[in-house]
C-alpha cells in the first residue's frame, strides 16, 4: 500500500510539471507573436514547490545522541507568478513627429468615454478634426487631462496660421506658424504607479488600473520619476528572440521529463497490479 502511494506521488507530480511548463509554453509563446510590438513587455513565468508530507520529523539531540533531520516527500511544484517585465525595449528612430517613445518609466493616458488606459505604444495620428488619438481612435490626453488638438491652418498669435509643430522632450506640442512665431498648443501628460507591474493587461497595446498597481500618478514627462519623450521615435519591444528560444528549450525538456515520469510510474503500477496473476 505504502509503494502504491508512492507511486500516486509521482504520478500527481508529473502532471503537476505537465501543466507549468505548459503555461510556461504559453508565456513564451505570447512573448515571441509579439516581438515586433510597439511598447510590448515581456512576460515571464516562476514557480514554486508545493506542500511536502511528512514522512518523519525532526529530532533533537538528547542522552548522548545527535538530532535527526525531517523526512519529508514533495508533493510536486504549482505556478507561482506571471511577471509583467517593464524594461526598456530600444528605440527605433521613424521621422514621423506623431511618433512617440518614452525613454525611462510612465505611460501615456488614453481615454475612451468613461474608461481611462494606459500605454507604451506612442504611434499617435490625428483625427479629421485634429484631435491626438491613437491607432484604435481613442483620444491621448495632455496635462490638464483634456483631448490636444493640433489643427493645420488653425488661428495663431497675430492672425497667423498653424503650420507645422514639434514635441519637446517634456511633452510640450510646440506650433510653428506662418509669421515664424511659436507657441505651445498642448502638453501630453504622463503616468506612473508605485507598482507598474501590477497593471491589469487589457490588449490593444493598453492597461489598465488594478487592485495592486496603485493609483496613476499623472504629470509631466521628466519629473516625479517619469522618464522623458524622443520624439519622431518608437519603443520597441522588449522580447529577446534568443533567450525565449532558449526558454522555449528547457519548458520543451521540463514537459518531456514530466511525461516520462508519468510513464514510468504507469509502468510501476502495472508491475504491482501484475502481482495478483
Amino acid at each position: 500500500m505504502k509503494g502504491d502511494y508512492i507511486m500516486l506521488r509521482s504520478l500527481y507530480s508529473g502532471i503537476g510539471g505537465m501543466n507549468n511548463f505548459q503555461n510556461k509554453l504559453d508565456v513564451i509563446g505570447n512573448n515571441i507573436s509579439n516581438v515586433n510590438t510597439s511598447g510590448f513587455k515581456k512576460g515571464r513565468t516562476t514557480f514554486n514547490d508545493l506542500v511536502s508530507q511528512q514522512m518523519q520529523g525532526a529530532g533533537a539531540a538528547a542522552n548522548g545522541r545527535g538530532g535527526t533531520n525531517p523526512q519529508q516527500i514533495g508533493l510536486g511544484g504549482g505556478m507561482s507568478t506571471i511577471d509583467t517585465i517593464n524594461t526598456q525595449g530600444s528605440l527605433q528612430s521613424t521621422g514621423r513627429n506623431l511618433d512617440m517613445a518614452i525613454s525611462g518609466d510612465g505611460f501615456f493616458i488614453i481615454q475612451d468615454g468613461d474608461e481611462r488606459f494606459f500605454t507604451r505604444a506612442g504611434n499617435f495620428y490625428l483625427d479629421s478634426e485634429g484631435t491626438l488619438v491613437n491607432g484604435d481612435g481613442k483620444n491621448i490626453l495632455g496635462i490638464d487631462e483634456q483631448n490636444i488638438t493640433i489643427l493645420a491652418g488653425s488661428d495663431g498669435p497675430n492672425g497667423s496660421t498653424l503650420e507645422s509643430f514639434n514635441i519637446a522632450p517634456s511633452g510640450e506640442i510646440n506650433g510653428v506658424y506662418s509669421d515664424g512665431t511659436t507657441a505651445v498648443i498642448g502638453q501630453l501628460a504622463l503616468a506612473n504607479f508605485a507598482n507598474p507591474g501590477g497593471l491589469n493587461k487589457a490588449g490593444n497595446n493598453t492597461y489598465t488600473v488594478s487592485a495592486n498597481s496603485g493609483d496613476a500618478q499623472i504629470g509631466t514627462a521628466g519629473t516625479g520619476g517619469r522618464g522623458n519623450l524622443v520624439g519622431s521615435t518608437l519603443e520597441m519591444s522588449n522580447v529577446d528572440l534568443s533567450a525565449e528560444f532558449a526558454e522555449m528549450i528547457v519548458a520543451q525538456r521540463g514537459f518531456q521529463a514530466n511525461t516520462r515520469m508519468i510513464t514510468t510510474s504507469d509502468e510501476i503500477l502495472q508491475e504491482l497490479v501484475n502481482l495478483k496473476r
